[in-house]
């Protein structure tokens, strides 16, 4: 069982920067993809960021250059640097843990943290 919990989150003027972190229990945590994922209201909640546990990293394209996934395993910590923020990144942000290799979809998620509310103000 891994417990996540996300914190960082708040509002932001258009422009500004957030970090946003995520805290895993359990002590297998280098061995999960670690995922970020968004939704807004209305919207499908969809994968922001990715990072397994060999280095590589995912972004959704709509993030690329101005968000940076990165992981400490000593400290079972996640995090989610947020740069150059616009309103359209408005939304609940999740933190997610996965078993699996293939993890683009929420549905390959195991591990699902309480969400942290980002509201980017124009």
């Amino acid at each position: 069982q891994v417990q996540l919990v996300e914190s960082g989150g708040g509002l932001v003027q258009a422009g500004g920067s957030l970090r946003l972190s995520c805290a895993a229990s359990g002590r297998t945590f280098s061995s999960y993809t670690m995922g970020w994922f968004r939704q807004a209201p209305g919207k499908e909640r969809e994968l922001v960021a990715a990072s397994w546990s060999g280095g590589r990293t995912y972004y959704t394209d709509s993030v690329k250059g101005r968000f940076t996934i990165s992981r400490d395993n000593a400290k079972n910590t996640v995090y989610l640097q947020m740069n150059s923020l616009k309103p359209e990144d408005t939304a609940v942000y999740y933190c997610a843990a996965s078993r699996s290799y293939s993890a683009y979809s929420p549905g390959t998620y195991d591990y699902w943290g309480q969400g942290t509310q980002v509201t980017v103000s124009s």
